[in-house]
């Protein structure tokens, strides 16, 4: 393992994409179970996606979590895609996580739901209230973080949760990762926890592998911090930590010392 920091961000660099997610579901048990010593019920954001996928699988195989203290929340879902769609993050993160760990309590998010708007309201108090303490996510190609694509990332967004309409290369890599046939079957809406919303959680653990990153994560820990790519402003939190691969990082070796 290789590693540096970038702004408050720590970096660690990986051989592989499973290296990777092991070490980053370590820091996510790890997490865990010192939130556990200080909270009665453990609040987590999850992600899905292909950048999720080592991590989680590595996580839920873990033993003597505490699963039954932890209420989970959904970062964002497509609107309009039924859950029986490969695509649906609610199918994913049944099928990835909640159908393999016994968690206290799972906060799907609905995208099929009849107004999306008012949803969004309601999910946002429930995920006020709860206040989590960890979130797991990923950085997307064209730098969002959740569904915030730079046409509607807001770092001062005064809403928790919204609808968002996603951009062109977002709909592309969703495309590219085999998750739809074509660009064209990938909803142009989403529902998505903002990014003051996901700054708000005080631990981080970002997992980007794969050389389809590459480009975006020189972007975000070398780029002036804005929602050109928002995935920045990851290098003002006071405590996250970006986990990559070779393949993720190799276009930093001419940037950073690598430790």
């Amino acid at each position: 393992m290789r590693s540096f920091k970038a702004g408050n961000a720590k970096v660690e660099v990986y051989p592989d994409a499973v290296s990777m997610g092991n070490a980053a579901a370590s820091a996510v048990a790890e997490a865990i179970k010192e939130i556990e010593t200080h909270h009665e019920t453990i609040n987590v954001i999850f992600a899905t996606g292909a950048s999720q996928l080592d991590m989680l699988y590595a996580l839920t195989k873990m033993k003597d979590l505490p699963w039954n203290k932890v209420r989970g929340f959904h970062m964002d879902e497509y609107i309009g895609l039924p859950i029986q769609h490969p695509a649906s993050f609610r199918r994913y993160l049944r099928e990835n996580l909640t159908d393999n760990v016994p968690l206290q309590e799972f906060n799907e998010v609905d995208g099929t739901t009849s107004d999306a708007d008012e949803f969004s309201l309601k999910y946002a108090a429930k995920l006020r209230a709860a206040k989590p303490q960890l979130c797991l996510m990923g950085i997307g190609e064209n730098g969002h973080l959740a569904f915030n694509d730079p046409g509607v990332a807001d770092f001062n967004d005064p809403a928790d949760v919204k609808v968002v309409r996603l951009d062109r290369m977002c709909r592309e890599q969703q495309a590219a990762e085999g998750w739809f046939a074509n660009v064209a079957e990938v909803p142009e809406r989403a529902i998505t926890i903002t990014i003051p919303a996901l700054l708000r959680v005080p631990r981080l653990i970002v997992s980007v592998p794969g050389s389809r990153k590459a480009h975006i994560v020189r972007r975000s820990l070398t780029e002036a911090i804005s929602t050109e790519c928002p995935a920045t402003i990851l290098r003002t939190h006071p405590d996250a930590t970006i986990y990559l691969d070779d393949a993720s990082a190799a276009e930093l070796h001419d940037v950073f010392a690598m430790s």
